[in-house]
């Protein structure tokens, strides 16, 4: 049983097998299996399949017919960094079959991952760092499809169809407004946090282990303030830049040889660009924290 920090952990409903990250001796990280023996565990084991096109793989999903696994990994069939992948569980004989990467949206250039479905309540999950800041996530909720749908790209608009594998308006994406409502209703019985007629912050923001502000007006500090709403300017400068590098990229991976070369200096800037924004943020950041706090500190 893995007991490495990060790892995570799929139990089965019956509580007596997981699945979970671990990394083997040659450094890279492959899913390895437990089963509960009376009060033990026993010794983990590597899955068995072809993992020809997968690199570190991690964060395991299986759905509650034992055999579709869905995981995470780098290698050559990634979009970039983690891509989301589906493999089935061959019975005959004992291993698992060749993976295929669930495609866009679900994957993008950037890190997606962690992939899971409520079947009984028909929604799934998947965490991405797509437009988002350094060391932060998003999580996406969908409606999980009986088979994969294709878009024809052909006879669709190019910059509609870039906007909906970029996931640039999710309510792009709600082809069937029935189904979209009876999803949002089945989605605040689980959690209430998603109705936006229940939802009480406009956003939460950490200054220290005993504070967590939800309102401008919970500042004591205006020169705090201040540099939080310096932040919150470029936090909408950060989306918007990562935004256009996705696009660009998806342009990218679709243009010739040619086009690449003179596209790939753009691509460079705004990298550029998004590391010095980055970097800003976390110095507001630190700013905003230490300001206030120093305010608290006399109260």
């Amino acid at each position: 049983m893995s007991e490495k920090e990060g790892s995570t952990v799929y139990e089965n409903e019956l509580g007596n097998k997981i699945y979970y990250g671990e990394i083997m001796p040659n450094g890279i990280q492959h899913i390895f299996t437990s089963t509960q023996l009376l009060e033990e565990w026993s010794p983990g084991l590597p899955l068995v399949g072809n993992w020809t096109d997968s690199v570190n793989i991690a964060y395991p999903f299986l759905m509650s017919d034992g055999l579709t696994l869905y995981y995470a990994s780098e290698g050559k069939s990634s979009l970039g960094g983690y891509d989301i992948f589906v493999t089935r569980y061959n019975t005959n004989n004992d291993s698992f079959l060749r993976s295929e990467n669930v495609g866009m949206p679900f994957n993008s250039p950037y890190n997606d991952y962690m992939y899971v479905i409520d079947e009984y309540n028909n929604l799934g999950w998947f965490a991405s760092d797509r437009y988002q800041p350094d060391g932060r996530v998003c999580i996406y909720v969908f409606i999980p499809n009986p088979i994969k749908q294709v878009y024809n790209y052909e006879q669709m608009d190019k910059e509609n169809l870039r906007s909906l594998a970029a996931i640039h308006s999710l309510k792009d994406t709600w082809s069937d407004s029935i189904l979209v409502n009876e999803a949002l209703t089945r989605l605040h019985k689980i959690d209430p946090m998603f109705d936006d007629k229940k939802r009480r912050h406009s956003f939460s923001f950490i200054i220290d282990d005993m504070h967590t502000y939800h309102e401008e007006t919970d500042f004591h500090s205006l020169q705090a303030l201040a540099l939080f709403q310096q932040y919150i300017q470029i936090q909408k400068v950060l989306q918007q830049q990562y935004s256009k590098l996705e696009d660009l990229r998806i342009s990218y991976n679709l243009a010739s040889p040619e086009k690449r070369r003179q596209m790939a200096s753009a691509i460079l800037d705004i990298e550029n660009r998004l590391s010095q924004l980055e970097n800003k943020i976390k110095q507001i950041v630190k700013q905003v924290r230490n300001t206030e706090i120093s305010v608290i500190k006399e109260k």
